[in-house]
């Protein structure tokens, strides 16, 4: 398969596997502590759950697309997951989107297109 299209779907994935693992733990609720039934509390919600395993199907797509990819243009293409999950959150979640942080996500914009030239 393309290695180009590994790429983006190992992005996907871990994007994916971001948004999957938060809408998980908005039903989880806030934890008071970190330990074994905090842990088993998080593990046994089914977000949480498939959010993980979206960010191991990413590692695997991951791992082809770096056969064939320099790794100095693959990892870094990896910045575009800081811009699709804050867009996403502030267009389906109704999360803040400052000036602030549209100025960094249109900043790792640039700096996504000067690694890939």
């Amino acid at each position: 398969m393309n290695p180009n299209v590994m790429l983006f779907l190992a992005i996907f994935s871990a994007v994916a596997g971001q948004l999957l693992m938060k809408m998980g733990m908005n039903q989880v609720g806030v934890l008071s502590g970190f330990g074994i039934s905090a842990l088993i509390h998080m593990m046994l919600n089914p977000f949480v759950f498939v959010g993980i395993g979206s960010y191991g199907v990413g590692f695997i797509f991951y791992l082809f697309a770096l056969s064939k990819l320099p790794q100095s243009l693959a990892y870094p293409m990896f910045a575009l997951g800081y811009v699709v999950v804050p867009v996403f959150n502030w267009l389906v979640w109704h999360e803040a989107f400052p000036v602030t942080r549209l100025a960094g996500v249109l900043i790792i914009l640039l700096g996504v297109w000067l690694v890939s030239r």
